[in-house]
């Protein structure tokens, strides 16, 4: 089955019934299908601001998560990593509005940037790094191309593709209230309340105070809520670490202050830092369920938010189809190129979009005016750097409780179901890596179907990703048998 999508139509057919196409219309509406689709340049503008003030926290998260050191103990820049991911996002939205013409922005995906800091990493250098996250962006488009990101998706089950993303969540969370400071690693535990079994210092209490507004800003249901507590908990921690006398280095990124002005040029410095190859020390199968880890983070949440937001936007019919929805893939797919580049992280459609399609976006120009708010923050790079990690930190423990709103599609009652999810869900955070997590579900997943005489019910494919996730676990001692070291 291949993808399928509908050409915008033009004129009063497309508008429905009883609407009226006004004549003499600007260029700007022709372009993107503004009266077409019922909306005006107004709505597509506001609309735009919307979804980029809903999803701005990606400046201060993504640099968060890639900071970490890579095999050799290099860092990205700070500043560059800033830049990286404010032109990856701009580019990758700018494209989608201009060429896609749908109300859909892009910015580093978190799962993604969560298993180039935790799983690739930590076995190569960082340039070695964003190479794989431009070869997952070409896995992605050949998928795209050939038709076969749907009969993949059509593949996995629902029910490990809902426990994928759970366990994405409660990874990222860890990573949030580790980087906190709320956990440690224990002495005499894995893991413990601080570094001594108790929180320590101003920093981790505005690390909960945040957290907390921020949940409770969402209960009100208040556009924006992230980012609001994000620049109140910032706020927040300017004021005492003024009236308090704080130890600098209690702070993980240090005190949050302004340093000089707000404004600079900004710091291409990583752009174009990425290699291929000098994978020997890796081995072949790692570098493949690297590549195929990647594709999983940021394959499954882009199909589902695409259509999604379509549909909220009422530009998909029944069957899921929509305007431009080759195209739409195709260029959350080219994300994952265009972030290996620049070293921000590969780009993927942000949920958040729908905030933007709730206030009347409906066209591509909500997204090119989303784009160009993420061109504009490339000139605020220190400003942005005020921001603490614990204070950013707080915003991914707020996304992990919102990926695990999935569990709600998950028959807890079916033994078939509820043992792979649940393998994958906790073995993501508990083992810090997501393949462990995805291979445990899809093992777990086969055997139990093969015990319940339902084997057929697996498919060829999920069959093949059985034998493959089998022989991942059993590589160690396959290797020992053979004499391979």
């Amino acid at each position: 089955m291949t993808q399928q999508s509908v050409e915008p139509k033009t004129g009063a057919e497309a508008a429905g019934p009883g609407s009226r196409v006004p004549a003499g219309r600007s260029w700007l509406d022709r372009y993107f299908h503004i009266s077409e689709r019922g909306s005006t340049v107004a709505r597509e503008l506001r609309g735009g601001v919307t979804t980029f003030m809903a999803m701005a926290y990606i400046l201060l998260l993504n640099p968060l998560i890639l900071g970490g050191e890579d095999v050799n103990g290099n860092l990205l820049s700070q500043p560059g990593l800033i830049t990286a991911t404010a032109f990856a996002a701009a580019a990758t939205t700018l494209l989608m509005g201009f060429v896609g013409k749908v109300p859909l922005a892009l910015a580093a995906g978190l799962s993604v940037s969560g298993v180039l800091a935790s799983q690739v990493a930590p076995n190569m250098t960082w340039p070695q790094a964003m190479g794989m996250c431009v070869i997952y962006g070409v896995v992605i488009c050949l998928l795209v191309v050939t038709g076969l990101r749907e009969m993949i998706m059509n593949a996995i089950p629902l029910a490990l593709k809902h426990g994928i993303t759970m366990g994405i969540g409660l990874f990222i969370a860890l990573i949030g209230l580790y980087k906190a400071g709320f956990v440690h690693q224990g002495k005499a535990t894995p893991v413990s309340l601080g570094p001594a079994g108790e929180l320590a210092g101003w920093p981790v209490l505005i690390f909960c105070v945040t957290l907390l507004l921020i949940f409770m800003l969402q209960a009100r249901n208040i556009p924006g809520a992230i980012l609001i507590g994000i620049a109140v908990g910032t706020v927040v921690a300017i004021v005492i670490n003024a009236i308090v006398d704080i130890d600098p280095k209690s702070w993980s990124s240090g005190p949050p202050e302004l340093e000089g002005s707000a404004v600079s040029a900004p710091d291409f410095s990583l752009f174009g830092h990425v290699e291929f190859g000098g994978w020997g020390d890796v081995g072949v199968m790692t570098v493949g369920m690297i590549v195929f880890t990647l594709v999983l983070a940021g394959f499954f949440d882009a199909m589902a938010t695409i259509i999604g937001v379509g549909t909220e936007a009422k530009l998909a019919d029944d069957k899921g189809r929509m305007p431009g929805l080759s195209k739409a893939l195709f260029i959350d797919g080219a994300g994952g190129v265009i972030g290996g580049v620049a070293s921000g992280s590969g780009q993927t459609v942000f949920v958040e979009s729908a905030t933007g399609v709730g206030e009347g976006a409906r066209t591509g120009l909500a997204s090119a005016v989303t784009g160009l708010f993420f061109a504009a923050c490339l000139f605020f790079t220190p400003l942005t750097a005020i921001v603490p990690t614990e204070v950013a930190s707080a915003a991914l423990v707020v996304i992990g409780a919102m990926m695990m709103q999935n569990a709600r599609h998950v028959d807890w009652s079916d033994r078939s179901v509820a043992i792979p999810v649940f393998l994958t869900v906790v073995l993501m955070p508990f083992t810090y890596t997501i393949t462990t997590g995805v291979a445990a579900g899809v093992i777990a997943y086969s055997a139990i179907k093969l015990a319940q005489g339902r084997a057929r019910e697996v498919g060829a494919f999920m069959w093949g990703l059985t034998v493959i996730f089998i022989v991942f676990f059993a590589l160690n001692p396959i290797e020992s048998w053979l004499g391979v070291y």
